[in-house]
């Protein structure tokens, strides 16, 4: 009989290392899959990990990546801290998305610097707003808002698909699904030219370092992490749990929405009925991944960009197919969640003796 043991206060240390050799891990499990599938090991390891690196334009698609995933993941990662499980990142990412597209469209024959930031402050209200569903129904109903936040991602993506079938379409587009292309005044810069970089990946690097002041130097900081840790002294001490389950879901879904207008500004450039390859449910692994620390996040949302961009890689160099990049993710996950229970919990067998 084999059961787990708490083994009380947990290593800081091995807290830290446990992303790391879950990433070690997973690169081991890769090479055998890859063998498996027919695949030489070494080879396909360079292509998905190492051959992105070596172009410019392969480095900068790095941060394209990266970028959706650290802002979505910050957010998460401050509620996560709070025992809010906002799970539903996609369909707030989507709402950015179709709140900064349609303002795009709207001021489509507008010439005007003030456009773009329009359309990240629209982003941010359509993220916000889908994440106060939840946030309502769980202070006045005491509903979950994991499976509250889970099921409203598909419907704001079936609310996408109706836009741009429908009422957001292309005039000229031959009825495809799709909108028209955003001009230049609703376009992204890019940071590096002759690349999809753009100034997206800057914010992200910004809004890192104002959560981490946040969390480490303000008040509301301290009460989040309290709520999580302990709830009961939490009420004890006065903390008002609801003004902090709103401010964790308005902020992750404020962040969410930014992320989806930053893809349709600075990535896809038009609305589609598929803006992310998952970012939202990606992110939860960034979060953990990171340790809910922000310089963790960033660290976790560059590694998570490197399975998208070496799966696209593995499947143009050697053939392998699409969906290894979700194995990869899912393998990650796996490890991460094995080696912290391991961290936390101790193997015992044998059976328990009775006492008395």
């Amino acid at each position: 009989m084999i059961r787990l043991e708490s083994k009380g206060e947990p290593s800081r240390l091995f807290s830290y290392l446990s992303p790391v050799l879950a990433m070690v891990l997973t690169v081991g499990t890769g090479a055998l899959l890859f063998e498996l599938m027919g695949k030489p090991a070494g080879p396909s390891l360079y292509a998905y990990f190492i051959q992105p690196f070596t172009t410019l334009y392969g480095a900068s698609e790095l941060g394209v990546k990266a970028t959706p995933l650290i802002l979505i993941g910050l957010g998460l990662s401050v509620g996560f801290r709070a025992n809010v499980w906002n799970i539903g990142a996609e369909g707030q990412l989507t709402l950015g998305a179709i709140a900064g597209g349609a303002l795009a469209l709207a001021f489509y024959e507008v010439e005007t610097p003030l456009l773009l930031p329009a359309m990240m402050i629209a982003g941010v209200l359509g993220g916000m707003a889908w994440a106060a569903i939840p946030a309502f129904l769980r202070v006045k109903f005491n509903a979950n808002e994991i499976l509250v936040s889970l099921m409203l991602t598909y419907v704001a993506l079936l609310l996408l698909s109706y836009l741009v079938h429908g009422p957001l379409r292309d005039p000229d587009g031959f009825n495809f699904p799709e909108s028209r292309l955003f001009h230049d005044s609703a376009t992204m810069p890019t940071l590096i030219s002759g690349t999809r970089l753009h100034w997206g990946a800057v914010l992200a690097v910004l809004a890192a370092g104002a959560i981490w002041l946040m969390l480490s130097r303000s008040m509301l900081g301290f009460q989040l992490k309290i709520l999580g840790d302990a709830p009961r002294a939490a009420r004890f001490a006065g903390y008002r749990e609801p003004k902090l389950v709103w401010f964790s879901l308005l902020l992750s879904g404020g962040l969410a929405g930014l992320a989806g207008a930053l893809e349709v500004s600075g990535t896809v450039g038009q609305l589609i009925p598929t803006i992310s390859p998952g970012y939202g449910f990606t992110a939860i692994i960034v979060a953990f991944l990171g340790r809910l620390h922000p310089v963790g996040v960033v660290i976790g949302g560059l590694t998570m960009a490197l399975t998208y961009i070496g799966g696209e890689t593995a499947q143009i160099e050697i053939g392998l197919p699409a969906a290894v990049t979700g194995l990869f993710q899912g393998v990650l996950l796996f490890y991460l969640l094995a080696c912290d229970v391991l961290i936390n919990y101790r193997l015992r067998f044998g059976r328990r003796l009775a006492i008395g």
